[in-house]
């Protein structure tokens, strides 16, 4: 028998949270490249990194994911990934941020 719709939502309900671990994950990094960054005098914002990320994971969309869905969920992990750690950088040099 088919699966309900109990079920298949109980299945989204468990890569929901494996998604929200893994994006985690990828923002303790964030924080570790931030300190890199910061120990190097190097921006926070590397548009050409954003736009090799962005083509990267529009090329590697598998379906039903389309190219443009996958870069308009990454931009918005990359703009909400910027944000974090230029309060982290900002944060350890003990400055505050711009308004």
């Amino acid at each position: 028998m088919a699966p309900g719709i109990h079920e298949l939502r109980e299945s989204i309900d468990h890569i929901d949270r494996q998604i929200v671990r893994l994006l985690a994950e990828r923002l303790e990094l964030v924080k570790r490249v931030g300190e890199i960054k910061r120990g190097h005098g190097l921006n926070v914002h590397d548009p050409v990194r954003e736009r090799d990320l962005l083509d990267k994971v529009a090329k590697a969309a598998p379906e039903p994911l389309s190219p443009e869905m996958a870069e308009r969920i990454f931009q918005c992990i990359i703009h909400e990934s910027r944000n974090l750690e230029q309060r982290y950088v900002t944060a350890l040099s003990g400055t505050k941020p711009n308004p």
